[in-house]
């Protein structure tokens, strides 16, 4: 609050003070006293009156920036009303309760969003597993009887089995912690499940795997990293050369594991890499018939942010390299260093 508002909104107490000023001042000549008399009384009185507008000023402003403070502070800043004092005067208690009424209706109304989305969460993930037994029995019917032509149902079937899971995982990726179970697991045991998953995808692009020495333990979700990786592979699959190269390797620092995923593909335009993890986001590869959703790598980085995992994307002319950075704890620095 500037003193200049501040003014303005006490210009009443002003204007009747300077009144009752003038009216004095009249009564005091008019009864014949000095004007020297009046003078020191009107300076007086106007000294009284900047002292105390003074004083209140800056008090209300120091109650007003410490309210702001603590609103800074405030996560959710609709409960700003539990925190604020009932106010003493009648005119601001009315304002105090009109803040509490409208506390109370969007406290309701957030209730009622949030058990709109679990609804819709758990339909989602319901419809999902319902699609996922089709598929799963599709790809045992497939497996069983090889024909020619079972080999381009499989890996049809693995992209529709990748864009399933890209729903389920973002309908859960809003809240993580609820499932999430943080154990120690091995990069050599999730790298090879995920290169399972993405088996006859990688086979019909007539991708070469390399795995260099990634027998590295880190503490975090497999399910959420096999996750993270079956996207990674599914764009290199989805952007490749004529001869793909898919490698994996591992990079260990004092206190970092990270692991390393280059392939040989098309690459990424320079211009697209600053919006690579924008929702929706195709870039000019995937609006050239890549049949690319934009979300991918959006759920990468948003599941990466939620489980403290660090990713990178570079990529010059051909080829991408993407870097997952899991942050080592000192009791597993002691056990493998």
């Amino acid at each position: 609050m500037s003193g200049k508002q501040y003014l303005k909104n006490q210009i009443l107490i002003i204007f009747v003070n300077f009144m009752g000023m003038l009216a004095l001042a009249l009564f005091l000549i008019a009864t014949g006293n000095q004007m020297q008399s009046v003078l020191f009384i009107f300076f007086v009185w106007l000294f009284v009156l900047t002292v105390y507008l003074s004083i209140t000023y800056y008090t209300k402003k120091r109650h007003l920036n410490k309210l702001l403070d603590m609103t800074e502070q405030l996560e959710e800043r609709y409960l700003i009303p539990e925190i604020i004092a009932m106010p003493e005067k009648a005119d601001e208690q009315v304002f105090f309760q009109i803040m509490k009424m409208a506390e109370k209706s969007m406290l309701e109304k957030i209730g009622e969003i949030q058990n709109e989305r679990k609804e819709y969460k758990e339909y989602i993930e319901q419809w999902i597993h319902e699609v996922k037994t089709p598929i799963t029995a599709m790809k045992l019917l497939c497996e069983n009887n090889r024909f020619p032509f079972t080999r381009d149902i499989l890996a049809e079937l693995e992209n529709i089995n990748q864009y399933t899971e890209q729903a389920l995982y973002y309908a859960r990726s809003e809240h993580t912690e609820k499932d999430y179970s943080v154990r120690e697991i091995n990069l050599c045991t999730v790298v090879h499940s995920a290169i399972a998953d993405n088996k006859y995808l990688l086979r019909q692009s007539n991708m070469k795997i390399i795995i260099d020495d990634i027998e590295n333990s880190v503490y975090t979700d497999d399910k959420w990293v096999q996750f993270i990786l079956n996207q990674i592979i599914s764009n290199a699959v989805k952007y490749r050369t004529e001869q793909p190269v898919l490698h994996f390797s591992t990079i260990k620092t004092n206190d970092r594991i990270i692991l390393s995923i280059n392939d040989n593909g098309i690459g990424i335009p320079k211009s697209d890499l600053p919006r690579i993890f924008e929702k929706g986001f195709t870039g000019r590869n995937g609006r050239t018939g890549k049949n690319s959703t934009g979300i991918g790598l959006y759920l990468c980085k948003r599941l990466c942010d939620k489980l403290g995992i660090g990713l990178t994307v570079s990529s010059e002319n051909k080829g991408t390299t993407i870097m997952l950075s899991f942050q080592m704890n000192d009791f597993i620095i002691g056990v493998q260093g």
